[in-house]
């Protein structure tokens, strides 16, 4: 699994490319999102559009980084999720928590408070 990391208005996207497995023991999104708040950053997007296969080893990293990451005051949102990933969310109840899109500029917008 490989995570880049780019800044766009405040909100920091990791793009991520590979199969985000119980073979990806390093767990590397949870702890690139540890590092990012330990910095000060607040806002992610996991740009999963280079993710072919997510299993529940897989699905527990997402879960996770979203936790630690809500309750240090942040926000973690998912774009371009496999047919299969947004399958899982959906199943586990998860996709009820954790919101979705399908594309960067929508996911983006979500980031701004709203007007008053």
């Amino acid at each position: 699994m490989n995570v880049e990391q780019r800044t766009l208005g405040g909100v920091t996207i990791l793009d991520l490319e590979g199969r985000m497995t119980i073979e990806s023991l390093e767990r590397p999104v949870r702890a690139t999102v540890r590092r990012l708040l330990s910095e000060g950053r607040k806002h992610f997007l996991l740009n999963m559009d280079g993710v072919p296969y997510v299993d529940s080893t897989g699905l527990a990293e997402i879960m996770e980084a979203y936790l630690t990451t809500t309750r240090q005051g942040g926000m973690l949102k998912l774009e371009h999720l496999s047919r299969r990933a947004h399958e899982m969310l959906k199943v586990t109840g998860l996709l009820t928590v954790v919101e979705v899109f399908d594309s960067e500029t929508a996911a983006l917008a979500s980031f701004a408070p709203p007007s008053p």
